[in-house]
């Protein structure tokens, strides 16, 4: 087996661009590039969001079982699935299981994800009947919600606009 000159193309979220370099030697497990970027920024705000809307809604007085319950679940989830894809691209699990097209993957959660958590947020504005854990809780989902379709339009613009324009070329 011959080793010359490899070379490495980058597709993650963390560049802005898939950018060809030599190969270097890895440093690690962790990549710290994407720790920084503005990507894992907007994961740790949503995920901080998304517990602080659940500590609210779980900390209060429910009027109506079933919304809040709801509620509940579709944070928890949100927050478990933006966590699998923050710790996917820090540790570089992306590298190993190649299979999955983790761009359009997240795309996708993001687009459930998004719309099942305005629903919820919507039904727990509804039923909060001004109590200030469950306001406050809601609240927390709506800008959540907002980062999440920020989210949305950077996964979109990395995973199908970036494929188009090289599709195009």
């Amino acid at each position: 087996m011959s080793r010359g000159a490899s070379r490495v193309i980058r597709t993650d979220v963390s560049s802005a661009a898939a950018s060809t370099a030599p190969s270097a030697p890895d440093s690690g497990r962790l990549d710290r590039a994407y720790a920084s970027s503005c990507a894992a920024i907007l994961k740790v705000a949503q995920m901080l969001l998304l517990l602080t809307a659940f500590i609210c809604i779980r900390n209060s007085i429910w009027t109506d079982y079933s919304a809040f319950s709801y509620f509940e679940i579709v944070t928890m989830c949100d927050f478990v699935m933006i966590l699998v894809f923050y710790l996917v691209y820090l540790f570089r699990v992306y590298r190993l299981l190649t299979c999955i097209n983790w761009p359009l993957a997240e795309f996708l959660h993001y687009l459930i994800g998004t719309t099942l958590l305005l629903i919820a947020c919507f039904v727990a504005a509804a039923k909060s009947y001004n109590f200030g854990g469950l306001v406050a809780g809601a609240t927390f989902g709506f800008l959540a919600t907002f980062l999440c379709i920020l989210s949305i339009w950077l996964s979109y613009k990395v995973s199908c606009v970036t494929q188009s324009t090289d599709a195009a070329v």
